[in-house]
């Protein structure tokens, strides 16, 4: 998700794939191209293991995969590659099987690995790395909650193993927003309501507009939003040694540049994406 100066939280390392056809209406599709920047993400993921770790990881599992689009990116970074999606919700791994797994050859298909389970249940298959990517574990807004979901990543990890998640805020995910970006054939709406400073709970909605229509929450949101201290904390009570923040660079035009850089200490922007990393 985000450039700095923006209230829309969007990753900037973006490839915007084919236009839009007039009339045409796949969520999905629209979804990965203004939101998700899979083909780089993983290049990420795979330099931060190793220059963490001084190898390389070969087993990555994607929790809330949803298309596991990254894991379809990860599998096609390198011949050894194996990758586990879990998502509960069998509609878009159905997606996902149908327009990118069946893209793969079917040597790659076969280091592909897919399990339409809870993050929450204990004896998930054991990775090198585990990934919480665009934000979809801020759906546990119960600290117990997120300890448990840490503390069964911990344990699913292998010796040497790193934990990968986004997160996102600034003063602008204190209010209500809506927030545009065009795109080749379609507009993405990043839309912000009922923020409440009580709970840190705020709903969030995704629309399109595609030929002229525009079409109202394609996604819902229910999150907590989660700080930067407050899960480094939790990860390290869940049996975490270290935890490290990568914040993103800041290009001329004061928008994030797309490069993540470790650090311990960041910018008071208006809106901001970073990547905690935990080593087990």
């Amino acid at each position: 998700m985000s450039k700095k100066n923006s209230s829309h939280r969007k990753k900037v390392r973006r490839r915007v794939g084919k236009k839009a056809s007039k009339g045409s209406f796949d969520k999905y599709d629209l979804y990965r191209r203004a939101v998700q920047s899979a083909e780089t993400d993983v290049e990420f993921i795979r330099d931060t293991y190793k220059e963490l770790k001084k190898k390389s990881a070969t087993v990555v599992r994607e929790d809330f995969c949803g298309t596991f689009a990254l894991s379809t990116e990860w599998i096609k970074l390198g011949s050894r590659n194996i990758a586990n999606g879990v998502d509960l919700d069998p509609e878009p791994m159905t997606y996902g099987r149908q327009h990118y797994l069946s893209k793969l050859s079917p040597e790659q298909q076969r280091r592909m690995h897919l399990f339409e389970r809870n993050v929450l249940d204990p004896d998930l298959p054991k990775s090198d790395i585990v990934l919480a990517m665009n934000f979809s574990y801020f759906c546990f807004k119960n600290r117990d909650v997120m300890k448990l979901y840490f503390t069964n990543v911990y344990k699913s990890l292998n010796k040497d193993g790193i934990f990968i998640a986004d997160c996102f805020g600034g003063k602008q995910c204190h209010s209500a927003i809506e927030d545009t970006n065009k795109f080749d054939g379609f507009t993405y709406y990043w839309d912000q309501t009922d923020f409440d400073p009580v709970t840190n709970e705020a709903f969030f909605y995704i629309h399109f507009r595609v030929g002229g229509q525009k079409i109202e929450r394609v996604f819902s949101y229910d999150w907590r939003l989660w700080s930067i201290p407050e899960l480094r904390e939790i990860m390290q009570e869940a049996g975490f040694k270290k935890t490290h923040v990568y914040w993103e660079g800041t290009a001329r035009d004061g928008s994030g540049n797309g490069v993540f850089t470790r650090t311990e200490r960041g910018e008071s922007c208006d809106s901001w994406i970073a990547y905690i990393v935990a080593e087990k």
